[in-house]
């Protein structure tokens, strides 16, 4: 089974998370471009039980970082969890978004991923 890990920028947080993603994705709303300081965020989510971390986390509005350098890192949810792909140790080059959430809110000049759902806000 596959492994990939990550780390926030000054390495106090670690995770890892195992197994294929169950969808990976682009979102472009108003939170995630300003938690990234970026025109979109490019994200994955695994089911809950194939993550683990190491490392005090703080969390605000559900969107956990390092305390000590502010690296944005995962969301954990009950069931599962959405892990921000930039902070991967390996680019995740084999991963590939299926879907765009927030398009209305897109730059102009980010064009639609072929192949991948688009929906204007949340995902249903």
């Amino acid at each position: 089974m596959r492994r990939r890990t990550g780390s926030c920028l000054c390495g106090a947080v670690v995770y890892s998370v195992e197994g294929e993603p169950l969808r990976v994705g682009l979102c472009h709303c108003a939170d995630c471009r300003k938690t990234s300081g970026s025109a979109f965020v490019f994200f994955a989510v695994w089911p809950r039980p194939a993550f683990s971390h190491t490392g005090q986390i703080a969390t605000f509005a559900g969107r956990s970082f390092c305390p000590a350098c502010g690296g944005r890192l995962f969301c954990l949810q009950e069931k599962s969890v959405e892990v921000r792909l930039g902070s991967l140790d390996s680019p995740p080059t084999d991963l590939e978004p299926d879907y765009e959430l927030w398009i209305k809110r897109r730059e102009n000049w980010l064009r639609e991923l072929p192949g991948a759902d688009q929906y204007a806000e949340d995902a249903d």
